[in-house]
């Protein structure tokens, strides 16, 4: 008694369900992306091993560059007039966060003196910004 060989069958590789898959992930990162509105002035941010997520909707951008001169909402501002403007801001909104944007280069105590008019300015809540490195953390 013989049997038939059976053909073997050729393995295919069908395009198209790969096609799907990555148009599906560049329609989930385009979706999750977050995209950063900068203000234009050139700064260097100090580097931090951990991200620290902090959302909340009323959030003013402060930014000092090296050479210590002072921008809120990208408008140059002199030391004299930030609390008067924060003030403003604060009977403005319930509660303020200021993001504070300082290059690594600014003097520490430029950014204290900042800090102290926020705070007799009565914002809420002082956020340092850090540029942040996404290899060194692993959590998912």
């Amino acid at each position: 008694m013989r049997f038939k060989k059976s053909r073997d069958e050729e393995v295919e590789l069908s395009i198209a369900p790969l096609i799907d898959i990555v148009f599906l992930l560049l329609i989930f990162f385009m979706v999750t992306s977050h995209f950063d509105v900068a203000s234009g002035i050139h700064i260097q941010l100090p580097k931090i091993d951990q991200k620290i997520f902090n959302r909340q909707d009323n959030k003013l951008t402060l930014v000092v560059d090296k050479s210590g001169r002072i921008y809120l909402k990208g408008k140059k501002l002199k030391i004299k007039s930030l609390q008067k403007r924060l003030q403003k801001a604060v009977k403005e909104r319930a509660s303020v966060s200021l993001i504070i944007q300082a290059d690594k280069k600014v003097m520490h105590g430029r950014v204290v003196q900042i800090m102290d008019i926020a705070k007799k300015a009565g914002v809420h809540s002082l956020i340092i910004a850090a540029q942040w490195k996404a290899e060194k953390v692993y959590n998912f």
